[in-house]
């Protein structure tokens, strides 16, 4: 609280600097009220706690000594962000994470869950102070956070920052919204992989870019992330694809009560993962499980595109059942001029007759390119994959850092994608 002497000998003046104030204090926040009130030897006055009047007799008692409190406008603090290498800033209220404010000013960091689980949203703090909410060890580890690593999806600037973040982009004109889509079809495509496919609105355009993905919005507030496994190319429906995740209620529901006609809300579309269409860089594609589904999509969206970069996808899965669109994958060969496709199984059984590649599907890679310094890699999947790649890749087949594109899937009970 702010506080201000006054005397009853100048009740007049005091009336009309206290309107002023008033005036003011209404105009910025009108839900105070009076907004003022006043005391004598440490004890509320009725009469000065009610709305002022500026009558000159408001005040009577000569020579009394009053404190009127003024309220103060509570507002966050506010700190300059600027960007390493690129140079951008933006502002950053103390309430919100580093990516909050940047999407908010039109700048896109890498990111992919928004919830300290996926590591998409590493970067470095150069100068400055952050305050960390909670964040998966797989994320973000000791080391990390010695190196002075953080996730700005869960960071909170506490002073001006500068920070180090590669692959910055700037937004483009899709914007975000929330919609309702009908469920069309659900096909069991595996033991414990559904796809579903949701008719949006004719009168709505949802437009993505391939590799994002949506949030469908629950009864309870809650939110459930599957990336969009078609091309932007075909947006009358979205199709995803859903693994059964025991004791995840929204997948159960998918697998068991979820039928034709449901309607479902959705926000999107959401995340930076995608191809950099502005690099000649040959393509690895790692896809494991259902990783496979925004793989999909920027596979198809490559067909449509006449991409004539060579892409090579290795798809890694326990068994063959988990391979579960392997003919499409297939035919993709001859769909698009330069496209590999290299199955892995990494505990194949007799029942899969299984004659392809076998272990960790990264190993796969690291054996066919042992020097990736002039390609990318784009990987999706478990976050213990995506770590064991990165760390690999770079360290032992020469990928560039930056050269290394990531969206890693959470599998905690009740909030896969």
């Amino acid at each position: 609280m702010q506080h201000r002497i006054g005397h009853a000998g100048e009740t007049l003046q005091t009336a009309a600097i206290i309107e002023i104030r008033e005036q003011r204090c209404r105009a910025e926040a009108p839900e105070f009220g009076a907004g003022f009130s006043a005391s004598r030897d440490g004890k509320d006055t009725k009469a000065l706690r009610e709305p002022w009047n500026c009558a000159p007799g408001h005040i009577t008692a000569a020579d009394d000594q009053y404190i009127f409190h003024q309220p103060i406008i509570s507002r966050p603090m506010s700190f300059q962000i600027s960007l390493t290498p690129g140079g951008q800033r933006f502002d950053a209220n103390e309430d919100q994470t580093i990516l909050e404010a940047a999407l908010a000013a039109g700048i896109v960091i890498p990111y992919g869950c928004r919830d300290g689980a996926c590591g998409a949203c590493k970067g470095k703090v150069v100068s400055g102070d952050v305050a960390l909410g909670a964040v998966s060890g797989s994320a973000l580890s000791e080391a990390d956070r010695s190196a002075g690593m953080t996730l700005f999806c869960k960071a909170h600037a506490r002073s001006d920052l500068v920070i180090e973040a590669r692959n910055v982009t700037t937004a483009g004109d899709i914007p975000v919204k929330k919609l309702p889509c009908r469920v069309q079809r659900l096909t069991r495509a595996a033991p414990d992989v559904m796809i579903l496919e949701a008719k949006l609105p004719a009168s709505e355009t949802f437009r993505f870019r391939a590799g994002q993905y949506i949030d469908f919005l629950l009864a309870d507030g809650r939110r459930r992330s599957f990336s969009i496994a078609n091309p932007p190319e075909d947006a009358e429906t979205m199709e995803l694809h859903i693994r059964l995740v025991p004791g995840g209620g929204f997948t159960e529901q998918v697998f068991t009560t979820m039928k034709e006609r449901d309607i479902l809300r959705f926000e999107g579309p959401i995340g930076s993962f995608g191809l950099r269409e502005d690099s000649t860089r040959p393509i690895v594609m790692i896809a494991g499980g259902t990783g496979f589904a925004p793989i999909k999509s920027i596979v198809e969206h490559a067909i449509h595109a006449r991409v004539t970069r060579p892409i090579t996808l290795y798809w890694g899965s326990r068994n063959r059942a988990g391979l579960y669109m392997d003919e499409l994958a297939r035919s993709w060969e001859s769909a698009l001029p330069g496209f590999r496709y290299v199955p892995v199984l990494s505990d194949a059984t007799t029942e899969d007759d299984w004659r392809g590649r076998r272990g960790l599907v990264h190993h796969a890679v690291m054996q066919d390119f042992p020097d990736l310094s002039s390609h990318e890699v784009y990987a999706c999947g478990a976050p213990a994959m995506i770590d064991a790649a990165r760390q690999d890749l770079t360290a032992k087949c020469a990928l560039a850092e930056d050269a290394f594109f990531a969206d890693a899937f959470t599998f905690a009970s009740d909030t896969a994608r």
